[in-house]
């Protein structure tokens, strides 16, 4: 669980590395991890025949996650890697109170205190000088939070259709979330007027790292041990991610950082597993963003 939430933290930092535009890189993060998924089932001989069932059950899935990374990618040309994958985990929140919405749920103390720690440290980390950074920064915060919105729907979406309507392994079902999503961020690639080219080889070996890493790799050692471990201590693990890329954000990019981001930092992190640890929930409700 650990070695998959290192994997997964490096996904931000390989779309800041490629040269393309937000959705270009999100359109072949999917495309190749999708066909790289493929493979891997082919070579297992675990790929099952797909109809056109599978295909509509899958689509809302793929067309919330295409939603998803659209808008992460921006908040992570925005605002860098690190803050924007710890506002995309903000999908904990969502995800409790869709659970109220759709299951009944119940919330207490844990969450009214996890969302008030989470908030807290948002304000500590960019409420501070709210006023004083630019417009393109601001929209880029409204992105990662919008991100986790996305993130929760996509996940709802795709535990429904996998538990009550098809009877595919989770490989194959990412798999076929990955291509359909791909498809559709090629539209929008399109409907952007940008460049499919991928401009350098720095590029291109950051788009096969972070389809390799984010979208195959990683997910395939957490979805191996999620079921194995306690669910309070898979989100533990899990918050490795959005503090690693922070961190990888300062070191690599040189992100100005002062004693409040890093005060900010932990108590959002502690906000987000306080709330992600409630009672009722499921372990794999737990899951660490894109």
């Amino acid at each position: 669980m650990a070695a998959g939430a290192l994997v997964i933290s490096t996904t931000s930092i390989f779309v800041k590395w490629a040269h393309v535009a937000p959705t270009v890189s999100a359109f072949y993060r999917m495309g190749f991890g999708g066909a790289l998924l493929f493979l891997l089932l082919l070579v297992q001989r675990r790929w099952q025949g797909v109809n056109r069932r599978d295909l509509l059950w899958m689509l809302f899935p793929a067309a919330a996650f295409a939603v998803d990374l659209v808008l992460w990618h921006r908040s992570i040309r925005d605002v860098g890697p690190g803050l924007a994958t710890l506002l995309g985990n903000f999908q904990v929140f969502v995800m409790a109170l869709a659970g109220v919405w759709f299951y009944r749920e119940r919330l207490g103390w844990r969450f009214a205190a996890g969302l008030v720690l989470a908030f807290a440290g948002l304000w500590l980390l960019v409420g501070r000088n709210w006023t004083g950074v630019d417009a393109q920064y601001r929209a880029g915060v409204w992105f990662g939070i919008l991100t986790g919105v996305a993130y929760a729907a996509y996940m709802l979406s795709f535990r429904h259709a996998q538990k009550e309507k098809l009877q595919r392994s989770p490989a194959q079902l990412l798999c076929l979330n990955s291509l359909l999503c791909a498809g559709l961020l090629a539209l929008v690639v399109l409907a952007e007027g940008d460049s499919f080219r991928i401009p350098d080889t720095q590029s291109l070996a950051a788009l096969l790292g972070l389809a390799l890493f984010g979208q195959v790799l990683g997910w395939l050692l957490i979805a191996y041990a999620m079921p194995q471990l306690p669910a309070s201590l898979v989100g533990l693990l899990l918050l490795l991610q959005p503090g690693l890329s922070f961190v990888l954000d300062v070191i690599l990019f040189g992100r100005p950082t002062v004693a409040a981001d890093w005060i900010g930092l932990l108590v959002s992190l502690a906000g987000i597993f306080l709330a992600g640890a409630l009672p009722s929930r499921k372990p794999a409700a737990q899951e660490a963003v894109s």
